[in-house]
């Protein structure tokens, strides 16, 4: 590059400022979605921790996509609100309905520190949790009492969120990615599940599949459930141009649904249509998320884990 081109003052120059301005801003955009609440985690440091996994694990590679774990956080939150005794916690114990962001932040918190977090920030994170579920009791609308540390519901809150992000990474990442590598996710994730206090996990395709069958029966779409899909509907969007994206990723939430999951939601009439305006909007929309996020978590975890392997 020539001088001319590198002076403020220059075409090159102005260039530059607008591209870094530009990708500062989406960024910004991006992260106020999955930034702000909970534990301000350090995934720069210590240098060399591998955190749970470390970065050959199938987790890593899954979870390191914004637009797919954005589009599978939506169909998670849908799928988990089918079940009544999930949806009682959530709605007796939870400021969703007033801060629907929140939750969604709180939940990507989680998911990105456990994965990609240093051991201790990982661990503190479960711990957490686990305390936060202690306190979290009820009765349902339907009379049956419940409690968020019932290793049974802890399961059902487990499968419908990584069965949704491997959906998106199949979809928009990684169509190809071999049933041993999806078997090796669910393995590995169920770790934390566990660590939850989560029994009878499903740790690999065939059994999630089998899993989500045998639950059918006891899912409901109920007036609560419904008031979810319209909470998530309306979402308020960091900025006015944000909106669309918003509306593209719930619509692309509700496409990764299982087919009897979106006849439940009353979703199946518009699936055509939706799947036409969804999927290639998402493909569209995803390399320029992707150029943003410069230094998002995962690129931050591979340097921490790389740092001690080059000093040696």
């Amino acid at each position: 590059m020539s001088d001319q081109a590198k002076r403020p003052g220059s075409r090159g120059g102005l260039a530059q400022l607008l591209t870094r301005r530009i990708r500062a801003r989406l960024a910004a955009g991006v992260t106020h979605l999955t930034s702000g609440s909970g534990p301000t985690l350090d995934y720069s440091s210590p240098a060399g921790d591998p955190g749970l996994f470390g970065p050959d694990s199938v987790c890593w590679k899954v979870h390191a996509d914004f637009t797919s774990m954005m589009t599978g956080g939506i169909s998670a939150l849908l799928l988990q609100a089918l079940h009544p005794l999930a949806l009682a916690g959530v709605w007796d114990h939870s400021t969703f309905r007033a801060d629907i962001l929140g939750r969604l932040r709180r939940t990507a918190t989680f998911i990105a520190g456990t994965t990609f977090g240093n051991r201790h920030d990982a661990l503190a994170l479960i711990e957490r949790v686990k305390q936060i579920h202690l306190g979290v009791t009820g009765v349902a609308p339907d009379g049956r009492p419940y409690r968020a540390s019932d290793p049974a519901l802890l399961t059902w809150v487990h499968v419908a969120e990584v069965s949704s992000f491997m959906t998106a990474h199949l979809r928009y990442v990684n169509p190809a990615l071999p049933v041993a590598s999806q078997d090796q996710y669910f393995a590995e994730t169920a770790r934390i599940a566990e660590m939850l206090g989560a029994s009878d996990i499903p740790r690999s395709r065939a059994e999630i599949d089998t899993y989500l069958l045998a639950m059918q029966p006891v899912l409901v779409a109920s007036e609560r459930t419904r008031e979810v899909v319209r909470i998530l509907m309306t979402a308020p969007a960091p900025s006015v141009a944000m909106r669309p994206a918003g509306l593209l990723m719930f619509n692309a939430g509700v496409d990764l649904l299982p087919d009897w999951a979106q006849a439940m939601l009353e979703f199946e009439r518009y699936a055509g249509v939706r799947r036409m305006v969804a999927r290639p909007g998402v493909r569209l929309v995803a390399p320029v998320i992707r150029w943003a996020l410069v230094n998002g978590v995962s690129k931050r975890a591979r340097r921490r884990v790389a740092a001690t392997r080059e000093s040696k």
